[in-house]
């Protein structure tokens, strides 16, 4: 077992700072009394200005899925008409939480590795309909790629305005420009395991008021996930079922920090640290897997050669400490991927590089000791707009 603290770098759950695992260590209490109201209201408000929304914010005591569940069941109706953009994994999955609970869906899918065209889910919209809701995922991790959610919504307000519009943003909200109300958003999904620097076990829902006269005669079966339930809970600074203290707390000190940096800031710093990413890799000759111009800036895809075996290299990155995740569904064995969100540095990142160098070395492949690092460091400042001097290479 390596004696060193690992580089985490996969897609979520993301490492925590020091200061956010400390205060998850601190003594419980009453969940019902002042002292978690006043925890819950003030994380309420902070987090609405990182959703960039007046709308109604909710915590569910869950993982994402739980999160995607309480927005299907709160806001639907079994037979209800819905359009489930998907372009990965998850995608499929939000699509297929609608279809258990019957609802009536037809799904737009995207070939892996691409962002949705918003041409042909307008053609989608005026072919079908009238729609409840269209679902869409704002940064798809299993094949990392960012679809552009602006243009689908003002798309989906063009031809089905009547539809709720349902986004999946729990891998890339708190990190990547979203804009909630400015988009014309009516539900919001989100995760504290991954760019909010927190421990798994909280979702956080926001809720339009459109969304709220939806909820008012949605037939789907609910208890747990009933978001109206949550609602009248939080106006009394409750929840409506055992929350989880400990990683509210952790929330808490998170919110903090990321207050302190900003929130352009924390673009900025997810914008340079994919792009080293995505620069050391190809220096390293992989082939990323997502379409460049909708790249995420929270995790990077790459092919596994054929001549390269996945498990020699993936247990020799980990004997050095770094930690990266495989492919999911259809590309699993086929890829792996790197996560670059929540408590992520460029000097994280140019570890990693480091790591994947001396790896491919040791496995003889025709490497240059320390190409990838200057790549990953180079394409960083110059995201961050840092003169590089001429000749640096790259």
């Amino acid at each position: 077992m390596n004696r060193f603290e690992p580089n985490l770098r996969i897609p979520g759950p993301t490492s925590l700072p020091d200061v956010v695992r400390e205060a998850g260590a601190r003594q419980m209490v009453n969940h019902r009394g002042p002292e978690f109201a006043a925890l819950q209201n003030g994380i309420i408000d902070r987090l609405k200005k990182f959703y960039k929304t007046t709308n109604d914010v909710l915590i569910v005591t869950a993982a994402g899925t739980g999160g995607l569940e309480s927005a299907i069941v709160s806001f639907l109706s079994p037979g209800d008409k819905v359009l489930a953009i998907t372009i990965g994994a998850f995608g499929d999955r939000f699509a297929k939480i609608a279809t258990v609970y019957g609802a009536d869906v037809t799904k737009v899918a995207f070939e892996w590795g691409k962002a949705a065209d918003v041409a042909r889910v307008r053609e989608a919209l005026v072919a079908g309909g009238p729609w409840k809701a269209v679902l869409m995922t704002q940064n798809e991790t299993s094949t990392a790629v960012t679809n552009p959610i602006g243009q689908l919504a003002a798309t989906v307000k063009e031809a089905a305005p009547n539809a709720l519009i349902i986004v999946d943003a729990i891998s890339g909200l708190g990190a990547v420009p979203f804009e909630t109300d400015a988009w014309g958003l009516d539900v919001v999904v989100s995760g504290s395991q991954k760019a909010w620097m927190v421990a798994p076990g909280l979702s956080f829902v926001s809720v339009s008021p459109r969304a709220w006269e939806a909820a008012a005669v949605a037939k789907m079966p609910k208890f747990y996930f009933d978001l109206a339930a949550h609602k009248t809970s939080a106006e009394a600074g409750q929840t409506p079922w055992t929350p989880a203290v400990a990683v509210m707390f952790q929330l808490d000190a998170a919110l903090t920090l990321m207050e302190q940096e900003g929130l352009d800031d924390i673009w900025k710093r997810h914008a340079a640290v994919g792009a080293a990413v995505r620069a050391g890799l190809t220096t390293l000759g992989f082939r990323l897997l997502g379409d460049p111009a909708y790249a995420s800036d929270t995790v990077t895809g790459a092919w596994i050669p054929d001549d390269l075996d996945w498990k020699a290299f993936n247990g020799k990155l980990r004997k050095l400490g770094l930690i990266v995740a495989g492919g999911q569904g259809a590309l699993k064995g086929k890829i792996f991927r790197i996560g670059h969100l929540g408590h992520v540095t460029v000097p994280a990142v140019l570890n990693a590089m480091a790591v994947l160098e001396q790896t491919l070395i040791e496995l003889g492949r025709p490497v240059k000791p320390g190409a990838a690092v200057a790549a990953a460091q180079v394409a960083a400042l110059e995201t961050l707009g840092v003169a590089v001097p001429e000749g640096t290479a790259r």
